[in-house]
């Protein structure tokens, strides 16, 4: 009896196995069909192709200071002009996409492990730990997130913290600001999941809190977790660029492209120079908007709640 048993377990599992795997099928499909997030994601690969592979072909990538070359305009040789140390700007503003867009990557990852640890805890042991990561997220929300990270900055600056040091730091703070949006929207979820008949069934069968989680929370709540990671990519950019460009983020000669806006922040380089802030402030929004946009169709496919509203 314990062959067929067998057989039949594994053919169930096989079964579950091909209607997930359909289940993505279908959504990359219906994906597809929206041209507005492919072509904000074919403008999301192309810029982390260009930023982190283009540097390595250039003649610039050294970032050699000439004063013979100071502020010159855009030339055969120079595509984009030079900056007031003689710099090429077009190597400058790939090196500083790939700084932002590490931040950006970087602190989602950091943001999203952290709320989703402790939004699972919250939403599913509940008591006492559930009530102190709400008030310590309550706590956060209380405060705006872009004076948070001025402040973190500016105490970055008094400590002298070592320039190799600060693009770490960044990440930490924008992931110290992030975490609770992610863990409250995970708890929400876990919450709503945690009532569901199947998991009273595994209550009831003894299965332990580990399978419980990994095999039948977790993966329920992954498809609003790929939402949230894309979209939080965008606003992490946005973060790092004010904090850079304020003076208090990532600093030169490390490029980034809120940085490279500040170095042209005077009025002769905004009126005669504008090859010096147009390109860094053109990357910022056009990968934030396509960012965006792709976000937004993830949604529209992944999110339950928005397929039933259709």
């Amino acid at each position: 009896m314990s062959i067929p048993t067998t057989a039949g377990q594994a053919g169930k599992a096989s079964r579950l196995l091909d209607a997930s795997d359909s289940i993505w099928r279908q959504s990359a499909r219906q994906l597809g069909k929206n041209k507005l997030a492919v072509a904000g994601f074919a403008f999301m690969v192309f810029m982390f192709l260009i930023c982190f592979i283009g540097p390595l072909f250039s003649p610039y990538a050294d970032g050699k200071i000439n004063p013979a070359m100071m502020h010159q305009p855009p030339s055969a040789k120079h595509w984009l002009g030079t900056d007031l140390l003689g710099r090429d700007v077009l190597t400058r503003l790939l090196q500083a996409g790939r700084i932002s867009l590490t931040v950006g990557l970087a602190s989602m990852a950091l943001s999203m492990t952290i709320g989703t640890v402790l939004g699972v805890i919250s939403g599913y042991y509940r008591g006492v730990m559930d009530q102190m990561i709400m008030r310590i997220a309550d706590l956060l929300f209380t405060i705006p997130g872009l004076p948070i990270l001025f402040i973190m900055g500016a105490l970055m600056s008094d400590w002298k913290v070592p320039t190799d040091y600060r693009l770490y730091l960044v990440m930490l703070m924008l992931s110290v600001i992030g975490w609770p949006g992610v863990a409250r929207l995970v708890r929400s979820q876990i919450l709503t999941l945690r009532e569901r008949e199947y998991i009273h069934a595994a209550d009831v069968l003894g299965l332990s809190d580990r399978r419980k989680l990994f095999r039948h929370l977790l993966p329920n709540v992954f498809p609003l977790l790929i939402v949230i990671a894309t979209l939080s990519i965008g606003g992490a950019i946005l973060s790092e660029s004010a904090l850079s460009f304020f003076g208090l983020g990532v600093m030169p000669p490390t490029p980034t492209w809120g940085n490279m806006i500040d170095a042209a922040n005077n009025v002769i380089d905004f009126e005669k120079r504008p090859w010096l802030w147009i390109p860094p402030g053109l990357a910022i929004f056009l990968t934030v908007i396509a960012i965006n946009i792709f976000g937004d169709g993830l949604r529209d496919v992944l999110d339950p709640k928005q397929n039933t509203s259709r």
